[in-house]
């Protein structure tokens, strides 16, 4: 793909939020659990640490508070493969990580997920406080709306920095991930419909693109849409299919240079943690792409790494290549197949 550059010190660098995730364990309900499952996570930093984990170079900006919780989080960034260099330290009086409880349903009790975030360091993020040297350092640089709704200095601090690392011919990846939340459909539209035009891979649901970007037409209709209008290289969007909080089908549907691309969906995973699920699958498109694999390859990689996510408990997809790669042979292959591998 002639529109990303073919080398750079990273493949891939993220911008956004790595909160303190709090699980109760055993599918309670947060109201009767007594003790929590710590871990980490932000959409952001779970596709970075996807990517790193299937085999490129990739780094994450964000702000920690500088205390023992910040630092927790710092070693599972490391954990996940990916590099700390412009993580910022907070040592104001105001630092605090941001928190979210996560509940896991069963049917019919859905999952659920109580946010406790509000003033987190990573809101205090100013462009000053990233070195001037990053926008040279990346081929592609991935961000969500869900920076952009956070806080208005955050949002500010995020579009400067789409801007330069487009100017300096870094390829921009954008995951729309509306989050209800977090902003008004109507502002959350105004601010999107204003960066589209510099977004090279897009990520969006069928449902976002209809309800809160007000899309109208066919599916194909509304992705090339954003291609003709806006100039997007590659449009994906995912399809899942909720068949009960532990029962999930997946696939999803790639625009690319005129081909609408799609594989049969995974049907009946057994969900064990949704969460992160969709972020996989934007690390996998993305480690395809940046690869130098055909689009069709990509979009099986973004497909296989988030059906295999949703078997695994926390953000953080943790796959490897060849795990993904097992798993997309496994499943095209006819006659008999080992139930474990040994």
């Amino acid at each position: 793909m002639d529109f990303i550059k073919k080398y750079a010190e990273f493949d891939l660098i993220s911008f956004g939020e790595v909160m303190l995730r709090l699980s109760a364990p055993n599918k309670e309900k947060i109201s009767q659990s007594e003790t929590f499952e710590k871990n980490c996570g932000g959409s952001e930093f779970n596709v970075a640490s996807g990517a790193a984990n299937l085999g490129i170079r990739a780094a994450v900006v964000t702000k920690l508070p500088k205390n023992k919780l910040g630092h927790f989080v710092a070693r599972r960034i490391r954990y996940g493969n990916v590099s700390d260099d412009y993580v910022v330290w907070d040592e104001s009086d105001k630092r605090r990580l941001g928190i979210y409880y996560y509940e896991s349903g069963v049917y019919p009790r859905k999952s659920a997920v109580v946010y406790d975030r509000a003033g987190a360091s990573v809101c205090s993020l100013k462009l000053s406080e990233i070195p001037d040297e990053i926008y040279e350092k990346t081929r592609v640089f991935h961000i969500s709306s869900i920076s952009l709704a956070l806080d208005i200095n955050l949002r500010e601090t995020a579009l400067e920095m789409i801007k330069a690392m487009k100017r300096n011919g870094v390829a921009i990846s954008f995951d729309v991930n509306y989050r209800a939340a977090l902003w008004s459909e109507e502002e959350a539209r105004a601010v999107i419909e204003k960066i589209l035009p510099v977004v090279d891979i897009l990520f969006v649901s069928e449902e976002t693109s209809r309800r809160m970007l007000g899309r109208t037409g066919t599916l194909d209709e509304i992705m090339k849409g954003y291609a003709d209008t806006y100039g997007c290289k590659v449009v994906a969007t995912t399809r899942r299919e909720v068949v009960s909080p532990t029962k999930h089908n997946f696939g999803s549907r790639v625009y690319y240079d005129g081909k609408f691309y799609e594989e049969p969906h995974y049907m009946n995973i057994e969900v064990i943690d949704r969460v992160g699920s969709g972020d996989a699958y934007v690390a996998g498109v993305l480690y395809g792409i940046l690869s130098g694999d055909d689009i069709e390859k990509a979009m099986s990689y973004g497909n296989a790494l988030s059906a295999i996510k949703n078997t695994v408990s926390g953000d953080m997809s943790i796959s490897s290549i060849d795990e993904v790669e097992s798993v997309i042979k496994a499943r095209k292959a006819t006659g008999h197949q080992d139930e474990m591998i040994r």
